[in-house]
């Protein structure tokens, strides 16, 4: 038996995040949605999202499974519940499926009426994760939940003396992690590097904090939490309370606080955001699914797709959101909505163009990009209008 992970019917109020991934596959704390969910059930997890999508991903096997909407947050209680699930039963709630556990095909799956697959209901009260704001609003209790998962009955490597470290029963080393003339300071929360990653002289880090594996940052960079870095990262200047899914750069001076930024992306030097309005009022985001903005709270930076890039000394408007593939320059704060495949912010990117820029970074890391993330980026691409 197995997990699926599905993705609801209000997946797009998440774009631009998900147009280039399923809900499961984005980063929160240290680990993705599906890594979580691996960890603490024991159980191979597969997912099940937009049928563009689903060529990423390893094709589901047939048997029973629990069905387990992506976007709901793990608590013991819930997986207390699902763990006693018998076959044929479901827990539900006012927004639909939360899980269930079924012999019913992958290929039979339709959103819209699952909850007939189940001759039991179950009623379920539980937290979704619905906007992308809410991914850097709820990073803080995800590292320190993650931590806790990753640590738990393993010893860290050890320090060098060279450090100034706070609260060192709260900072944790994998193997080949070099940090020389650093501060680290776990008192407001842990800080988790993982493997091969490399801070260089002068960094300060405040916890709570989660590197991946294979990223850098440059010296004297200034870290807040709740700050993620996901792998093959770098990271420099002031960052605070952000979180990259993996492989983008934010290497140079300049402030990034209070967003959420994709994978492949990079800022130019000098580039910084707004994440607080000069009222000091609430800041509203564009939601895309929703066609309105949305109160994303008092503080609310940016939100970028995948493979977008901003040019050195950009200025990034207080609750912008960019879309995917998108080449942003231009005088002034730049416009608070960047739509996808921009050049600039109000020309369309030429398509082949696009994917020529994408791998000219991705060769920087020494990857290429598939066939298969091609074929979603075409999707994206022929959907504009």
């Amino acid at each position: 038996m197995s997990i699926i992970l599905f993705d609801n019917t209000h997946r797009t109020r998440l774009n631009p995040l998900v147009k280039t991934r399923a809900v499961a596959s984005l980063r929160m704390g240290t680990l993705t949605i599906k890594e979580r969910w691996e960890r603490v059930t024991g159980q191979k997890v597969f997912i099940h999202t937009e049928e563009y999508l689903m060529p990423l991903y390893e094709p589901i096997e047939e048997g029973e499974h629990t069905w387990i909407d992506s976007s709901v947050v793990i608590t013991e209680e819930l997986l207390k519940t699902i763990k006693n699930l018998k076959p044929n039963e479901a827990i539900v709630d006012n927004a639909g499926l939360i899980a269930g556990k079924s012999k019913e095909s992958a290929a039979a799956f339709d959103i819209n009426d699952i909850t007939l697959w189940f001759d039991k209901k179950i009623e379920g009260k539980v937290v979704r994760l619905e906007y992308p704001h809410q991914i850097f609003l709820w990073n803080d209790s995800f590292i320190n939940y993650d931590f806790g998962l990753i640590t738990a009955n393993r010893t860290s490597q050890p320090v060098s003396a060279t450090n100034n470290v706070i609260n060192p029963s709260n900072i944790f080393l994998e193997e080949s992690v070099s940090v020389e003339y650093c501060t680290l300071n776990a008192s407001a929360g842990p800080i988790y590097l993982n493997k091969n990653t490399t801070l260089m002289e002068g960094c300060m880090i405040r916890g709570a904090f989660s590197f991946g594996d294979n990223s850098l940052l440059k010296m004297g960079s200034k870290i807040y939490g709740a700050t993620t870095l996901g792998p093959n990262c770098v990271g420099g200047g002031e960052i605070k309370n952000i979180v990259v899914q993996g492989n983008s750069n934010k290497a140079h001076d300049g402030y990034l606080g209070d967003s959420v930024i994709g994978e492949w992306c990079n800022f130019g030097a000098g580039t910084s955001n707004s994440n607080v309005k000069n009222t000091g009022g609430n800041v509203h985001l564009w939601n895309e699914a929703e066609n309105e903005f949305i109160n994303a709270g008092q503080k609310c930076g940016v939100i970028m797709g995948d493979y977008s890039r901003a040019a050195i000394n950009s200025r990034i408007n207080t609750g912008s959101v960019i879309g995917i593939c998108c080449n942003v320059f231009g005088a002034g704060l730049l416009p608070k909505v960047i739509r996808d495949f921009s050049w600039g912010s109000s020309e369309r990117y030429i398509f082949e163009k696009g994917l020529e820029d994408i791998n000219n970074w991705m060769k920087m890391k020494h990857q290429v990009l598939s066939q298969e993330k091609v074929d979603v980026l075409n999707h994206i691409f022929e959907a504009l209008d």
